[in-house]
């Protein structure tokens, strides 16, 4: 099992896009697969070819290029909506791993640049083609490690509120489950005893 300082230490060095180029769900189990050896160093685009080599002299492996079945290497990006042909679906909403959209379902939604990490997950489910990605301001290394911390927790905190979410609809269906057979049981002992009443009252 692979030191958790060591999946630390690579998480911190990938840009928390959260944007699944690399094969796996999120940034943090990019970094774990990376540390038990089965994910290479060079599958994150947006790290570009810097965080390549940043990866693999952490794990002590040689340095690869990004590879191109990951994706292209494009200079950072930020998704931008165009207000006047949103449809307010929420489509991009729900698709958002950083909760940098906002809006209302059948109301305007817009994206708040600061926030989004240009993962560009937004892009395919919109059925209007409403969303376009536009050149991110250029920011320094201080700058990109700041934005990659502050994506991390709006990463995390969206996962917990999903997690809580899923929870409170499984108790509740849960609930409704056992009231459903309860409600069955209580019925089926009624049409027993109704039966009996019929077969006394017939055999009388």
């Amino acid at each position: 099992m692979p030191a958790p300082d060591l999946i630390q230490q690579l998480d911190a060095l990938l840009p928390q896009t959260q944007c699944r180029k690399c094969g796996f769900a999120a940034c943090l189990p990019y970094a774990e697969a990376m540390a038990d050896g089965t994910a290479g160093a060079n599958q994150c685009p947006p790290g570009g070819q810097d965080g390549a080599r940043a990866l693999a002299a952490l794990l002590g492996v040689p340095y690869a290029p990004v590879d191109p079945r990951f994706g292209p290497l494009k200079p950072p990006a930020v998704a931008l909506i165009d207000e006047s042909r949103c449809i307010g679906c929420a489509l991009c909403i729900k698709a958002c791993p950083v909760d940098a959209i906002v809006g209302a379902p059948k109301l305007m939604h817009t994206v708040i640049a600061t926030d989004c990490t240009g993962c560009e997950l937004c892009v395919p489910p919109c059925p209007v083609d409403c969303i376009v990605m536009t050149p991110a301001t250029p920011s320094d290394e201080d700058a990109r490690r700041s934005a990659a911390q502050a994506a991390k927790k709006h990463f995390e905190a969206r996962a917990a509120r999903l997690a809580q979410q899923r929870a409170i609809a499984e108790a509740s269906a849960a609930q409704k489950a056992a009231a459903a057979r309860k409600q069955a049981a209580v019925q089926r002992a009624i049409e027993r005893a109704r039966s009996r009443i019929a077969q006394k009252q017939n055999a009388d």
